[in-house]
This record gives C-alpha cells, sequence and structure tokens, in this order.
C-alpha cells in the first residue's frame, strides 16, 4: 500500500479552493477540485490524471496540473459522459494540441446537433397540431390513410422502424383486407409524427410512451413539449459543463507542454 500523510484519508471538503502553483497533498488537491481524496486516487489509478509526483518520504505530490484534470474530467463527463472523458484525458499524454482540440470540436458539434434536433422536434409537434388526439376521428375516410410504406417515406423513417414502434404499442395501425396490411389513418399518422419527432430528439421508448399516455387529455401535446424543453435544457447544461472543461484542458495542456 502506498504510504500517505494521515490527512489524506479524509474526505475533502465539497467547496472548491484555487490552488497554488506548488506540490499539493491529496487532501489539497481533492479539496481545490472538489472530489474526495479516494476518488482523486482512483481517477490516477485510471489514467485521468497523470501520475503523482512521489516527495522523498514516499508521499504523493500533486500539482496544479493535476486539479485542472480532474476539474476537465468533471466537465468532459457531464457533457459526453464518463467512459469518453476517461479515454480524453487518458489520452492526453500522447496527443498533440491539435487532437485535443479535434475531440473536442467532435463533443461540441455533438450538442449542436442534439439541440438542432431538439428544436425540430418542437416545430414538428407544433405543426401535428390537432392531428395529436388520440381519439380517432369518426370523419376519417380512406383518404385520410396511409400505407406503411408511404408513412415510412414520409416520415424519413425505415419500413422496418414502424413495425418496431407498433411492437413497442406507440403506434397502432388497422389491419385490413384478408392480408392483413397496415393501414394508418390520422390518428396513427399524428401517432407516428409525435414519435418520430421525440425519437429524433432523443428520447427513449419508456418517454414517448409516457407521452403519448397524455395526447388524449387536455394539454396532451403541451406534455411533450415540455419533454422536448427538458432535453433542452439539459443540453445547455452539458454545454456549459464542456466550456468549463476546455478551460481546465487548456491549463493541462499548457502546463504539460502536450
Amino acid at each position: 500500500m502506498d504510504a500517505e500523510e494521515p490527512e489524506a484519508g479524509r474526505e475533502a471538503v465539497p467547496e472548491a479552493a484555487e490552488p497554488v502553483d506548488r506540490p499539493l497533498r491529496p487532501v489539497d488537491a481533492a479539496r481545490a477540485a472538489g472530489y474526495s481524496v479516494q476518488q482523486v486516487r482512483d481517477l490516477e489509478r485510471l489514467g485521468v490524471i497523470p501520475p503523482a509526483q512521489r516527495g522523498t518520504n514516499g508521499y504523493r505530490r500533486y500539482t496544479v496540473v493535476h486539479v485542472a484534470a480532474l476539474r476537465a474530467y468533471r466537465g468532459l463527463a457531464a457533457a459526453a459522459g464518463p467512459v469518453e472523458a476517461r479515454a480524453l484525458l487518458a489520452s492526453l499524454s500522447s496527443a498533440g494540441v491539435a487532437d485535443a482540440a479535434a475531440e473536442l470540436d467532435a463533443v461540441h458539434a455533438r450538442l449542436a446537433r442534439e439541440r438542432t434536433e431538439a428544436l425540430r422536434a418542437k416545430a414538428a409537434l407544433r405543426e401535428i397540431g390537432a392531428e395529436a388526439e388520440a381519439s380517432r376521428p369518426s370523419s376519417e375516410t380512406r383518404e385520410d390513410a396511409m400505407t406503411i410504406t408511404e408513412l415510412a417515406d414520409a416520415l424519413g423513417v425505415r419500413s422496418s422502424t414502424l413495425r418496431f414502434w407498433e411492437r413497442e404499442g406507440l403506434v397502432h395501425p388497422e389491419r385490413v383486407t384478408t392480408l392483413r396490411a397496415r393501414r394508418y389513418p390520422a390518428w396513427a399518422i399524428a401517432e407516428a409524427r409525435i414519435v418520430a419527432a421525440l425519437r429524433s430528439a432523443g428520447s427513449g421508448i419508456p418517454a414517448i410512451r409516457e407521452v403519448l399516455a397524455t395526447l388524449g387529455d387536455a394539454g396532451g401535446l403541451a406534455h411533450a413539449e415540455r419533454v422536448l424543453d427538458r432535453r433542452l435544457a439539459s443540453i445547455a447544461a452539458r454545454s456549459v459543463a464542456l466550456l468549463r472543461a476546455g478551460a481546465d484542458l487548456a491549463t493541462v495542456i499548457d502546463r504539460r507542454g502536450v
């Protein structure tokens, strides 16, 4: 077991403090980054932060680079997930500035794409309007209906996707003719459009099922929009976390001469 100073066994105070540019004890680095000492050790073992320096007494010694790497990991984990955050930080020892910047740009681009998809989904929900009613209009005619191929083409998805949504109880086509061919009347088309909008914005099947269950109620479509609003708020929070991580990563790169 590695030798440590007695203070290193304690949990760090959650409130982070700015580190000074001098060797830091594990407890100091943990406090500055807002982690526990054990979390710092674990992240060092995973390669998220560089190996600690060792004093003549064998105790670990950290620097502002370690603190910046710890903070960068927090932001990257919030923005892209812990697995991607660990991989990016672990690669910094061998990556160049261009490679590190490219990886960050990829995360920014992904968040921008998710935001665009959520906004498009909100626009699609507004366009659906009265079609989003879960009740079946009595005035429907065969001209209101689509075949599975027609609906798949209109939504930009595969026919197999529509069949999967049907198996999951999200879309309810009628079955007609002796061949049991699927027929999508207006109410089923509305369901499919809502499912497509929410799926494109990243909503999972359980969340979509919850939204569809409310569509027959007053304000059902508004509930669907609130789901997307929560999605947009989450994306915004991840974007801010990524911005913070970028500043800390710059410190890591500058100080380590990557």
